[in-house]
């Protein structure tokens, strides 16, 4: 009888009916999380997105913009844009996600980050639907378990160092040292915390486009004998494709490939080793999963993450990389262990420096209602 409910419930019409959704805050275990230029975050702001059908399923997400320094994005704007957005999606099969995303991007021009939540609720409709797990419909297990990186919050060399060694205890071998302030410290902290590594550890010394390109120029060539990668350390995409072609060090970029013809042009250009994916920067999984398997097509490995988030983001991160051959997958990001509230059960959660999809239909996430309260809004 379960089959053939499956049966008739992929066969027939399915409808868009309602979305809500949900603010969130998501304080941090370390009390904050700091980045170039000064920018900080304590307590991040986060919104959970439901989208409900007329056949009884419904799919959730999450998105949580990094401040509103970070990418033309802020927490506010997720919740202003999906009371804009979220009427003209009323009636769509979320199950067309073709369909649902051009349509999308014909009533709302840009705002990628709006869009993504919603996207990603629907490939959550989509698993429940046909009782698959996300990853299985991105293109099946291409790995069991995913390799997690940890982002250590800029501070002093010293206490950098200090918090690598830590979570080396935990299980992590890759780490994203945040830099992009003073130079001369910048070049310390690289240092002194590629030598508490091993050999085989990995660090990316991710500047999140806070240096000029005289300074990334110099402090490039200072490290030139250090194992360690350089990440987006200029504001445009001009200026990182100079620092480029000064350095032998391998080369990330994130903020400046937003979206396919970026990330072709960035191809093309031999702009770098390595790419962040960051969903909900470039619209949902429909379209990461596009720009996923142009890198895999390519040869380019990526770091499969998200702006910021908790147990959802989490989940969705883990979908997709978990979809994503090994070698291709540079590492991902278990954003759950950074913070203080749970907000879903049955998400991924780390073991020893790695984690791994649900094999439960959809993102295989149950949101905590009684945690997240009353919605923030309610369409219909």
């Amino acid at each position: 009888h379960a089959l053939q409910d499956l049966v008739r419930l992929v066969g027939q019409a399915m409808k868009i009916t309602g979305i809500k959704y949900w603010q969130v805050d998501l304080p941090l275990r370390e009390g904050r999380y700091s980045w170039s230029n000064g920018n900080f975050v304590e307590v991040f702001d986060s919104t959970v997105v439901a989208v409900e059908t007329d056949a009884g399923i419904t799919g959730y997400a999450e998105c949580c913009p990094l401040g509103s320094a970070y990418l033309p994005a802020y927490a506010l704007g997720v919740r202003s844009g999906l009371a804009e957005l979220g009427p003209k999606m009323i009636g769509l099969d979320p199950r067309d996600l073709g369909t649902l995303n051009r349509h999308m991007d014909a009533v709302l021009r840009g705002h990628p980050y709006v869009k993504a939540p919603i996207d990603i609720a629907c490939w959550d409709i989509l698993g429940k639907a046909t009782n698959m797990p996300v990853y299985k419909l991105l293109g099946g297990a291409a790995q069991d378990k995913i390799a997690l990186y940890r982002a250590i919050s800029q501070e002093s060399p010293q206490a950098m160092a200090a918090k690598i060694a830590g979570y080396k205890k935990e299980g992590y071998t890759k780490f994203q040292l945040k830099v992009g302030g003073n130079a001369d410290i910048d070049i310390v902290r690289i240092r002194e915390t590629r030598a508490i590594l091993d050999a085989s550890d990995i660090l990316v010394a991710d500047a999140n486009t806070g240096w000029t390109r005289a300074e990334a120029a110099r402090i490039a060539a200072a490290v030139a004998d250090v194992d360690v990668y350089i990440e987006q350390p200029c504001m445009t995409y001009e200026e990182c494709l100079s620092v480029r072609r000064r350095t032998v060090r391998p080369f990330v970029l994130d903020e400046v490939i937003g979206d396919i013809g970026g990330l072709m042009k960035a191809l093309a250009d031999d702009a770098m080793d390595i790419i962040n994916l960051k969903i909900s920067k470039v619209g949902g999984l429909t379209k990461a999963r596009l720009m996923r398997d142009i890198c895999v097509a390519s040869g380019t490995p990526m770091t499969i993450e998200d702006t910021w988030g908790g147990d959802i983001v989490t989940a969705t991160i883990a979908h997709l990389a978990r979809s994503t051959p090994e070698e291709f997958c540079f590492s991902a990001t278990d954003f759950n262990s950074y913070g203080t509230v749970a907000i879903a059960a049955g998400a991924p959660q780390r073991v020893n420096g790695f984690m791994t999809a649900s094999d439960a239909p959809g993102l295989g996430i149950t949101p905590h209602l009684e945690v997240l309260g009353q919605p923030a809004g309610v369409i219909q």
